[in-house]
């Protein structure tokens, strides 16, 4: 990777930029401790058929493990409808924010939710979960635009073993800014995690076992867009020890700090220092914030179970051959729900949530 070699030298030769080093982007996205994974998908699916599936033909993928983007878009795990059948997780948390397209949740507690538009779900899976998401396409007439971040959070060792819990985080309650700088141009900033001064919102109550609720880990997850020519000053942050990661995924060109950058790139920043942003491409330009104090514990992982020693994953394969965390209530591994649009979270208790806004059309 040598640009992040040469953006490396070129930044510890300036110890006033709040760039640390610039790299490519991959699949997924290279994170730092207290994050472990971050995928972003970004799909253009077609119109939907009658079982919300892609109104396309399927041949040629590797239904179950198609990662293609033939077309510029995947099954992933699913074989009917795009998605990721039930798996499980223990020891960290999925943080999923969808900006465009509907996810369906079903996990090993009982619980389903219908989620998407800027809504967010943040799953602790501690002790352990299974679940599904899968992505129903709904519109026949028009194509099915999805787009999603997710995130793994892991957990410290004293909740790696804590009791699972999911909360929704509904797009209207989320925090927001809105800055214009001093020729007119926006930025917009949403605050999933962490406190941002002058948002519209307090801030988001994280899940009570996350890293992201102890009071000195400063998380922050924030997505920001910015229109061509828009200037922001990204404030540094509060903690000692934070780290910061901002991916430049959408747009051409930034300046940070006076550095120039071209999308896409994983920028490493400073977090004790203030950064400005000038978004110096003719389009928008968007960004996901990644922020926290590191755990700084041994991460030991084995697929989807992220524990802090090999005993601990041989446990946790033994837990999960004997108990399969639960089991799964659902009469098949890709449960969907249904043509109705509107957004739901149904939690073990039997607990419903729904969103202000009555419906939204697929």
């Amino acid at each position: 990777m040598s640009s992040s070699s040469s953006s490396s030298s070129s930044s510890s030769s300036n110890t006033l930029s709040p760039v640390v080093q610039v790299k490519p982007l991959g699949f997924p996205w290279e994170t730092m401790d207290p994050f472990l994974f971050c995928v972003y998908h970004d799909d253009a699916y077609p119109a939907a058929n009658a079982q919300m599936g892609p109104q396309a033909a399927l041949a040629g993928r590797a239904l179950g493990q198609d990662f293609s983007r033939k077309d510029g878009w995947s099954m992933y795990h699913g074989s009917v409808v795009p998605g990721f059948p039930a798996h499980p997780h223990r020891g960290f948390e999925t943080v999923t924010i969808v900006r465009k397209g509907l996810i369906d949740h079903s996990d090993s507690l009982g619980a389903t939710a219908r989620f998407g538009r800027g809504d967010v779900q943040w799953l602790t899976a501690g002790q352990g979960v299974v679940h599904s998401e899968m992505f129903p396409l709904l519109d026949a007439s028009a194509p099915n635009p999805l787009e999603l971040f997710q995130i793994w959070l892991n957990l410290p060792r004293q909740s790696k073993m804590a009791k699972p819990h999911f909360t929704m985080f509904w797009s209207q309650d989320i925090p927001r800014l809105s800055a214009t700088d001093a020729e007119g141009r926006r930025t917009e900033v949403a605050v999933i995690a962490g406190r941002l001064a002058d948002a519209e919102a307090p801030p988001m109550t994280p899940p009570p076992d996350s890293w992201a609720a102890q009071a000195d880990a400063d998380v922050a997850i924030w997505t920001i867009r910015m229109a061509p020519g828009a200037r922001w000053t990204l404030p540094a942050a509060a903690g000692q020890g934070t780290r910061r990661q901002l991916y430049f995924f959408k747009g051409r060109t930034v300046r940070i700090g006076g550095q120039a950058v071209t999308a896409p790139a994983a920028i490493e920043l400073r977090a004790d220092a203030a950064a400005e942003l000038l978004n110096s491409g003719s389009e928008e330009a968007e960004f996901l914030l990644l922020q926290g104090k590191p755990i700084a514990e041994p991460v030991v992982q084995y697929g989807p179970f992220v524990m802090n020693t090999e005993a601990e994953i041989a446990q946790t394969l033994r837990d999960y051959q004997q108990t399969q965390f639960g089991g799964w209530p659902f009469a098949d591994d890709a449960p969907v729900h249904g043509r109705d649009p509107l957004r739901f979270a149904r939690h073990p208790d039997g607990r419903e949530e729904r969103p202000p806004q009555l419906a939204i059309r697929p």
